[in-house]
């Protein structure tokens, strides 16, 4: 072999080394900039995002908390990269209001079948055959979850900037209830806590919570607390909110997808892939979301729950990984 042949085999040895690592690294180089909610409990899947992209190469940064609102208008400006936390359709406002799908790459379903709606304990819910909504009109019903003394039922309500609070007001309205029960905001973790303080005392309770969540891990539906139904559909958007089981909650039955900068993901069809092909079970979500609410809520205590989830899911984390990395072919 002439020393030519060796240096041009070399090179070419060299070539098919580099276009692997291409291959398997395929966002070598790109930074990516997650952005979520301040709720503890949506950081467990943006992690598991995170780690994914790292697979693959990305330069991921950190991930930053900020108000729903300004996290999709950031997506949008294309000073932050995706949010894994897209409530469809409880955000739809917002994600359109910040340019919609003009703006922002979303497609596949990342965690689907989040439940949310209205609860009262078990115990009150038999004593008084208690099950809709609509029998907080009778004034004796509503004065048995008065917390404050002015006879109107409490609702532990949603956090403001969430979305579910223009729901919860719009119902006070449109079933009549706005003499019957307040609706108490706060922040979110607080509030439920001292739910479930009464709850532990024997009182009655009457709450707004979702899926995944802890707090149904805590308050189990069907054992300590009871869904309670609306009378009819009436929602913001106009929705009809019956179930095909012909119950009526008043929430549609919400998904969590990845939403991202839509330019950016044109650039980066391994990303983008993966993105639509990630998929996270609501009760993984919920399970760990228990570990949370048991005292493991630090940042390198959430990173452990990843990494374990990824372990014990090898197969199917690899696949998706698999289905990135033949996108950017």
């Amino acid at each position: 072999m002439t020393l030519k042949q060796a240096l041009t085999g070399a090179l070419l040895a060299g070539g098919v080394v580099l276009a692997a690592q291409a291959e398997d690294m395929p966002g070598k180089g790109v930074t990516v900039q997650a952005v979520q909610s301040p709720i503890a409990e949506e950081t467990f899947q943006t992690m598991l995002v995170d780690e994914a992209l790292r697979d693959l190469g990305y330069d991921v940064k950190d991930i930053q908390e900020v108000d729903y609102s300004a996290g999709y208008t950031s997506i949008a400006n294309g000073d932050a990269t995706f949010m894994a936390v897209n409530w469809d359709p409880l955000h739809n406002t917002m994600y359109k209001n910040a340019g919609g799908d003009d703006a922002f790459y979303r497609k596949g379903q990342y965690i689907e079948g989040a439940a949310q709606g209205y609860l009262i304990d078990k115990k009150t819910a038999d004593k008084y055959g208690i099950d809709n909504i609509a029998d907080f009109k009778d004034p004796k019903i509503a004065k048995l979850f008065d917390t404050d003394g002015d006879g109107k039922a409490d609702l532990t309500g949603c956090q403001a900037g969430w979305g579910c609070e223009g729901v919860i007001e719009h119902q006070l309205d449109a079933f009549d209830l706005r003499g019957s029960i307040t609706h108490k905001q706060g922040q979110y973790a607080a509030i439920i806590s001292d739910t479930i303080t009464r709850y532990n005392n024997g009182d009655p309770i009457f709450y707004y919570t979702w899926t995944p969540y802890w707090v149904s891990g805590v308050l189990v539906p069907g054992k300590d607390v009871v869904w309670l139904e609306v009378p009819f559909s009436s929602n913001p958007n106009g929705a009809d909110t019956e179930l095909p089981n012909g119950k009526n909650y008043g929430f549609q039955i919400n998904s969590e997808r990845i939403v991202a900068n839509k330019e950016w993901a044109a650039e980066n069809p391994a990303a983008a892939k993966l993105f639509e092909v990630m998929t996270l079970p609501v009760n993984d979500v919920s399970a760990e979301n228990m570990k949370i609410r048991d005292g493991e809520d630090s940042s390198q205590a959430i990173m452990g729950h990843t990494k374990a989830w990824i372990k014990a899911h090898q197969d199917t984390y690899n696949g998706w990984l698999e289905q990135a990395r033949a996108a950017a072919e």
